[in-house]
């Protein structure tokens, strides 16, 4: 797989069960991220982020981060019309 291939919540999660599997087996990290095609760095940020989560948790942390990140827009986007609104009331246009 591409390294720029981007994965969907779901699959990180479906990918670190196989990886606990492929521990449970005896596999080393080094060997599981081999087999898995990511780097050790991309393995741990997953599972630390992922590593207890189900497959439909993993899908609504992804909802609630694009909907945080909707709001958080809004919430800027709001600030300055208010500052722009309280510049041309001061008449500073």
């Amino acid at each position: 797989m591409a390294a720029s291939k981007r994965l969907t919540p779901e699959q990180i999660v479906a990918r670190l069960r196989d990886a606990e599997k492929l521990q449970g087996q005896g596999a080393t990290i080094p060997q599981v991220c081999k087999k898995l095609g990511v780097s050790e760095q991309t393995f741990y940020r997953w599972r630390t982020k992922y590593g207890a989560l189900k497959e439909d948790e993993a899908i609504r942390l992804k909802t609630l981060e694009q909907e945080n990140a909707r709001l958080k827009r809004i919430v800027a986007e709001q600030a300055l019309d208010i500052s722009m609104l309280k510049d041309v009331a001061k008449g500073n246009f």
